[in-house]
C-alpha cells in the first residue's frame, strides 16, 4: 500500500522530493577529475537563492504578469497607423481577457555548465586551460536524476562544440550556444506556457470570429513573452542577490541551436508535470503559447555572449517582420549588458 505524504506546492511529496534531491548531490559528488582529484561541486557551491532541483513557478506568486501592449501590436503588424477608437476598444478587450483569463505557469532549474570544443571537455573553472581535460563519465549524465525521463536526447556531433547540462542528459551542440555560455559556471532553464486554455481559446476564435483570432493570437503571443520575460527576471533578481551575472535567454531555434534540444530540456526541469508542456514529434512545443530558454550564470560580469538579433535566427529569410522593416524583439533589449 503507498505511503501518503503531503504533498508541497509543486506536486512532489516530501517522499518523492528527497531521494530525487539525494541523487543529484550524489551524481555531483561522484564527480572525479582523473588528475587533480575531485572537480568542485556545483551543487554544493550553488548559491541557496537558486534552485538545484526543478522549480515550479506561477505569475500569480511572483507579482502576476502584464501582457505589453505594445509587444501585441507589434506581433499583428501595426505599425503606428491610425486605429478608429471602436477597433481599439475590440482590440483592448481581447488583450484584457487574456489577461483575466490565463494564468502563465512554468518550472525552471538550474544546472552546472560543462562546455566541449569538440576534442575535449572541461568544468567552468577551467574554462581557460589550455588543454581541456577529459570529464568523467558521472559527469556526463550517467546514472543522473533525469536521465530516464529525458531518454532520446541529442548527443553532440563528433567534432561539434557544445554544452552539456550537468546531472541532465541535456546536449546543447553548436557554436553560437557554446560562445553564449562556454565561460558560465551554471545554466538556468526555463520554460513557461499559457496553458491548454489557450489552445481551446485560440481553437475557438480562429474557427468561428478570424478578427478575434488574430488578435487574440497576437495576444497571447505576447503575454506568453511576457511571461518568460518575468522567469528571465526572476532568474537575474536571484542570481545578484547571490553577486553572480546573467546574460540574455537563449531558445532553441536561436542561432544553429536546433529545435531537437527542446523534449531534454523540457526533461530537465519536469515541464510536463510542474507545467504541462510537451512536444510534438517535429519538437514544437504544446500547448503552442509555450517558451523554453537558457540563460547563462556567471561569477563575473561576461563581455559578449554571442549573436543576438536577426543574425542569429533561423528564420530571418522569411521573417514576416523582417519584411516590413521590423523585428521581434525590442532594439532596446539587443543592447542590454552582456548581450
Amino acid at each position: 500500500m503507498p505511503v501518503i505524504t503531503r504533498p508541497g506546492e509543486d506536486g512532489r511529496t516530501d517522499a518523492d522530493a528527497l531521494p530525487r534531491e539525494a541523487a543529484i548531490a550524489g551524481a555531483h559528488s561522484r564527480a572525479r577529475a582523473p588528475e587533480s582529484g575531485q572537480y568542485p561541486s556545483p551543487a554544493a557551491s550553488l548559491p541557496a537563492t537558486l534552485p538545484a532541483a526543478p522549480t515550479p513557478w506561477r505569475a500569480a506568486e511572483h507579482g502576476g504578469v502584464r501582457l505589453d501592449r505594445e509587444e501585441m501590436y507589434r506581433y499583428l503588424g501595426h505599425t503606428g497607423q491610425h486605429l478608429e477608437p471602436e477597433l481599439a476598444a475590440r482590440i483592448e478587450a481581447i488583450a484584457a481577457g487574456v489577461e483575466s483569463d490565463l494564468a502563465p505557469r512554468g518550472a525552471w532549474g538550474v544546472f552546472p555548465v560543462i562546455a566541449s570544443t569538440g576534442s575535449g571537455e572541461v568544468s567552468p573553472s577551467d574554462a581557460g586551460a589550455a588543454n581541456p581535460r577529459p570529464v568523467p563519465p558521472e559527469r556526463e549524465g550517467a546514472g543522473a536524476p533525469h536521465a530516464s525521463v529525458a531518454a532520446g536526447a541529442d548527443s553532440a556531433p563528433e567534432g561539434m562544440p557544445h554544452i552539456r547540462l550537468g546531472g541532465t542528459t541535456v546536449v546543447l551542440s553548436g557554436r553560437d550556444i557554446f560562445r553564449h555560455l562556454k565561460d558560465a559556471r551554471w545554466a538556468a532553464v526555463i520554460t513557461c506556457t499559457l496553458g491548454h486554455e489557450s489552445e481551446r481559446m485560440l481553437r475557438l476564435a480562429g474557427s468561428r470570429r478570424p478578427f478575434e483570432g488574430a488578435v487574440l493570437d497576437a495576444a497571447c503571443s505576447a503575454y506568453a513573452e511576457a511571461a518568460a520575460e518575468a522567469m528571465d527576471n526572476l532568474v537575474s533578481d536571484r542570481a545578484r542577490d547571490a553577486g553572480l551575472f546573467t546574460t540574455w535567454r537563449f531558445s532553441p531555434g536561436y542561432g544553429d541551436l536546433p529545435l531537437d534540444a527542446q523534449p531534454a530540456l523540457l526533461a530537465a526541469v519536469n515541464a510536463g508535470r510542474l507545467c504541462g508542456i510537451t512536444t510534438t514529434p517535429a519538437n514544437l512545443l504544446m500547448p503552442t503559447k509555450s517558451i523554453t530558454a537558457i540563460i547563462g550564470i556567471f561569477d563575473q560580469e561576461p563581455t559578449r555572449a554571442g549573436m543576438r538579433g536577426c543574425a542569429a535566427c533561423r528564420l530571418r529569410t522569411g521573417c514576416s517582420f523582417r519584411a516590413r522593416g521590423a523585428t521581434c524583439y525590442r532594439q532596446e533589449d539587443l543592447h542590454a549588458p552582456g548581450t
